[in-house]
């Protein structure tokens, strides 16, 4: 067997080992090392990139909410602003015409008022005009007699002063 016949193959055989090494090292070190460094390198140059642009935008994003913040405050504080104004003017208008009510029902309660006293004159002087003929009447039904209208109508205004009408 050649592989162990050391004194004769084994030059030749270290010969091809070395010009083998030697070429392979050459190929790797010229052609494959080369591409695969410049993929490696490509890669690192699009992790980069893409880590920039992650960054970029969310810088972008949060100057968004940022701003989307700002405007809702804003808007919150408008709303509340324009809820106040209208709880006001709604307050005033309700004031005034409660006033103008209050007003208007014063004045009907007056006018109600003339309207008793009136109604109560006439009826006091209705009263007293029943009272003296009724009065009368009972004089004339329990003593037998006509009294005298004027005794009567005197006698029905000291009672009816009497009672404090």
């Amino acid at each position: 067997m050649p592989q162990f016949q050391q004194t004769a193959f084994f030059l030749p055989q270290i010969v091809w080992l070395a010009i083998t090494f030697i070429t392979l090292y050459i190929l790797m070190a010229k052609v494959a090392l080369p591409k695969i460094g410049a993929v490696l390198d490509e890669r690192q140059r699009k992790i980069d990139d893409n880590l920039d642009k992650a960054a970029q935008l969310k810088a972008e994003a949060e100057a968004a909410v940022a701003a989307y913040e700002k405007a809702l405050a804003e808007s919150r504080a408008h709303a509340h602003a324009v809820i106040k104004e209208a709880g006001d003017r709604l307050a005033k208008h309700a004031e005034e015409r409660n006033r103008e009510l209050n007003a208007k029902l014063a004045e009907q309660i007056k006018a109600g008022e003339a309207r008793i006293a009136v109604a109560k004159d006439k009826a006091m002087a209705g009263v007293r005009d029943v009272a003296v003929e009724i009065a009368g009447a009972a004089v004339a039904r329990l003593v037998g007699i006509t009294a005298d209208s004027a005794k009567v109508e005197a006698a029905v205004a000291t009672a009816l002063k009497e009672q404090g009408q």
